[in-house]
C-alpha cells in the first residue's frame, strides 16, 4: 500500500548493523508513519532494541539512513533529535523528588521557570501523579516511577516517543493496567510512538502496527489482526500466539490436505500438489460430541481450565496432534468429532523444503559444508576443490546427545511442534543453521553433536 510521504515521520532505508562479526540488523526497511502506535516484537536478540537506539542516536549506524521528516538525522547526536527515550530502567534521579526530575531536561534548555511549572504539571496531569510532586521518587512504586519516567520524555513536547520494554519490570496487573493508560495517553498527543518489546498480548493490545523481527530481519508488518489472523510463515505463526502448525498439500486453488485429511479452503496461487505450511488457531477448530457430522474424529488426553476457555490436547485418529480451545470441557479419553471451516485455514508458502548448503569437494568420497568435512558417497565427475550444492533432508540429521558422536555441533535455537514431530533450527558452531524433523524431544538452547550418514548427503555441482 503507498503511503504519502507527508505522512511518514521516520522512513529507515536499508539500515545494517554488526556487532564484531555478528550480523544484528541486515538490511532493515521501514517507514513509520505520524502519530502511529507502532511495536517492535521479537524473541531476544532479534535486532529490535538496536534498531530504536539507532533511531535515538545512541548506537552509530553501520549502513544505511534514518530520515526524519525528510532528513537524514543518521549522524546527528541523541541530544539533537527531536526524540525521547522510555526505557526498561526508569533511570530516575533519587536526589530529585519528583518535580524536579520531570523538569530537569526543560532547566537545562534554560527553559522560562513559568513555562516549566505549566509543562510539568500538564504532563503530571496527563500521567495521573498530579498529587505527587513534592514525593521522593524512591517512595514510589513501579508502575508510580515509570509514570515519571514516561513525563519527563513527555514533557519535552517530542515528535517521536521510543519506549524501550518499558512495562516489563512490572508485576502482571500493573503492566496490564499501564497498557490501558500508554494507550490512552498515545490517542490524547497523537505523537508517534515505537515500543519495543518481546510480549506478543502487549504488542496486541497497543499496537496500531507490529513489526515482527527475527535474526536481524523483519519478518511481518502488518495490524494486529493481520499480524494474528494472516502470519506470513511459520515463525510468525508460532511467535503470536497459540498455533497448530502442520505440513500441508495445497492439492489445488481453494483445496489444501493436512493432518491426513483433504480440507477445502480460501487460499488460491500455490499451485498443484505444493509442499506448505498450514496454521489452524486452536479456537477455530469446533470440537463435538457428534461424531458423524465431524470431518475428522480423535481422542481427548489432556483438559485444562485456563479461566475463560478451556484448553485441550486431542489426538487424531491419523496420530496428530492438535490443541483446541472451547469454552466447554471434553473429558480425557473421550471420542470427539472435529472441524475446521474453509475461513480458518491459514495456508503458508514453506520457506525450505529441505537443507541446502553450499559446499566444496575435498575427496572423491568427503565434501566440506557447515564448516566441517563430512563423508560421502563417490561423486562420479567431481573432483578435489570443486564448488558444489549440497542438499540434506530434514529427517536425515541425526542429533546426538553425546557431542563426541558428531562430526560437528550446535545448540538448539528455536523449536516448532508440526502436530506429530518437532521441527528444530540448530545454530552449529560455525554459524549456519541446520534444520531438522524429529520425534526426540529437545530444548531451547541444548547443545546438540550433529551427524549426517553419507548415503543422505546429495551433492550437485554448481555450473560457473
Amino acid at each position: 500500500m503507498k503511503v504519502d510521504p507527508k505522512d511518514v515521520i521516520i522512513d529507515i532505508q536499508h539500515i545494517s548493523k554488526s556487532f564484531g562479526d555478528k550480523t544484528v540488523l541486515n538490511d532493515i526497511n521501514l517507514y513509520i508513519k505520524k502519530g502511529e502506535f507502532i511495536t517492535l516484537l521479537g524473541p531476544s536478540g532479534c535486532g529490535k532494541t538496536t534498531m530504536l537506539r539507532m533511531i535515538a542516536g545512541f548506537t552509530p549506524v553501520d549502513e544505511g539512513t534514518i530520515l526524519l521528516e525528510g532528513k537524514d538525522i543518521s549522524q546527528v547526536p541523541p541530544h539533537k533529535r527531536p526524540l525521547n527515550t522510555v526505557f526498561q530502567k526508569y533511570a530516575l534521579f533519587p536526589h530529585l523528588d519528583v518535580y524536579d526530575n520531570v523538569a530537569f531536561g526543560l532547566k537545562l534548555k534554560k527553559t522560562p521557570k513559568e513555562e516549566i511549572d505549566q509543562r510539568v504539571r500538564k504532563v503530571l496531569k496527563l500521567v495521573s501523579m498530579s498529587d505527587y510532586e513534592d514525593r521522593d521518587v524512591s517512595s514510589l512504586s513501579g508502575g508510580q516511577q515509570q509514570r515519571i519516567a514516561i513525563a519527563r520524555a513527555l514533557v519535552n513536547q517530542p515528535k517521536v516517543l521510543l519506549l524501550d520494554e518499558p512495562l516489563s519490570a512490572l508485576d502482571l496487573k500493573m503492566r496490564k493496567d499501564m497498557q490501558i493508560e500508554l494507550k490512552e495517553m498515545h490517542e490524547k498527543l497523537g505523537i508517534t510512538f515505537i515500543y519495543v518489546t518481546h510480549d506478543q498480548e502487549e504488542a496486541l493490545t497497543l499496537s496500531d502496527t507490529i513489526v515482527v523481527m527475527n535474526e536481524g530481519k523483519i519478518q511481518q508488518i502488518g495490524t494486529p489482526t493481520d499480524i494474528y489472523n494472516e502470519p506470513v510463515n511459520s515463525f510468525v505463526a508460532d511467535f503470536i500466539g497459540e498455533s497448530n502448525i502442520v505440513n500441508g498439500t495445497m492439492i489445488c486453488d481453494r483445496k489444501v490436505r493436512f493432518i491426513g485429511h483433504e480440507f477445502d479452503c480460501v487460499d488460491e496461487g500455490f499451485g498443484e500438489n505444493v509442499p506448505v505450511d498450514v496454521v489452524v488457531r486452536p479456537e477455530d477448530i469446533y470440537i463435538m460430541n457428534n461424531l458423524e457430522a465431524a470431518q475428522f474424529t480423535g481422542k481427548v488426553t489432556t483438559c485444562i481450565f485456563k479461566g475463560v476457555h478451556y484448553e485441550m490436547t486431542v489426538v487424531t485418529n491419523e496420530g496428530y496432534e492438535v490443541m483446541i480451545q472451547d469454552y466447554n470441557a471434553f473429558e480425557v479419553g473421550s471420542e470427539v468429532g472435529m472441524l475446521i471451516k474453509p475461513s480458518d485455514i491459514q495456508v503458508m508458502k514453506k520457506e525450505r523444503t529441505c537443507n541446502t548448503f553450499e559446499g566444496e569437494m575435498t575427496a572423491e568420497d568427503a565434501v566440506e559444508f557447515l564448516g566441517v568435512e563430512f563423508d560421502c558417497l563417490p561423486q562420479e565427475g567431481l573432483e578435489k576443490g570443486d564448488k558444489v550444492k549440497v542438499e540434506v533432508a530434514f529427517d536425515k540429521v541425526d542429533l546426538m546427545d553425546n557431542l563426541d558422536e558428531g562430526v560437528t555441533e550446535g545448540d538448539v535455537d528455536f523449536l516448532l511442534y508440526k502436530g506429530n514431530h518437532w521441527h528444530l533450527t540448530i545454530k552449529t558452531e560455525y554459524g549456519f543453521n541446520v534444520y531438522v524433523d524429529t520425534n526426540d524431544v529437545w530444548d531451547k538452547n541444548d547443545i546438540v553433536g550433529i551427524r549426517i550418514d553419507k548415503e543422505d548427503i546429495k551433492i550437485t555441482k554448481i555450473s560457473e
